[in-house]
């Protein structure tokens, strides 16, 4: 049962919404502009604003959708809920419906870590936005917020419910989106990295 309760969770996952956005409003493949990814921020240089909120939004939906479903049938399981949240990201970044070529995790983690914890969740978007503000680099602000979402929650969330399987599964999906930017990384050390707002 837990099995085909992951399973589930890593389809919904997978389910490419920025791919599909930018297909039907635009009739173009998003993973043939810009930084090749189907995330927001590449959505947001292919068709604008309004495609990249409904992206982050969606994509976190179901990062949040998943685990709740499992939580639900599976009774609260802790390691259901914990086997869940990493299949989802799992899902965004290696999505069967694009050939296992997906994004980075951000927002589907976004909304994994909204359901186990809010307020972890609301210091790692803080230094995100803070990271942005300064320095414009929406992926080191990304790869900052997961490294500070399992700071957060191991000092607000572990103490409460000390659960392993939970923080396993914030370990995993923090470090699943951190080494999804690695490219990034490399651009960052050589000083070509693009800037929020750059095309």
């Amino acid at each position: 049962m837990i099995l085909v309760l992951v399973f589930l969770a890593y389809l919904l996952g997978s389910i490419p919404f920025g791919y599909l956005i930018v297909k039907i409003k635009e009739g173009r493949d998003v993973r043939s502009t810009g930084s090749g990814n189907i995330g927001a921020t590449n959505v947001l240089r292919t068709a604008g604003r309004g495609s990249a909120v409904m992206t982050l939004a969606l994509d976190a939906a179901k990062g949040y959708l998943a685990v709740w479903l499992v939580a639900s049938i599976g009774q609260g399981s802790a390691m259901s809920v914990a086997l869940a949240a990493v299949a989802a990201v799992l899902g965004h970044v290696f999505p069967v419906f694009l050939k296992f070529k997906g994004g980075k995790g951000v927002a589907t983690a976004l909304g994994v870590f909204s359901y186990l914890s809010a307020v972890p969740v609301l210091v790692a978007a803080a230094a995100f936005l803070a990271v942005v503000v300064l320095w414009r680099y929406v992926s080191m602000g990304s790869m900052v917020a997961a490294a500070v979402f399992p700071a957060a929650y191991w000092l607000w969330a572990y103490p409460e419910n000390p659960s392993k399987w939970l923080l396993f599964a914030v370990l995993a999906c923090s470090a699943l989106v951190i080494a999804k930017h690695r490219e990034n990384i490399g651009r960052l050390l050589a000083g070509t990295e693009r800037k929020l707002g750059m095309p």
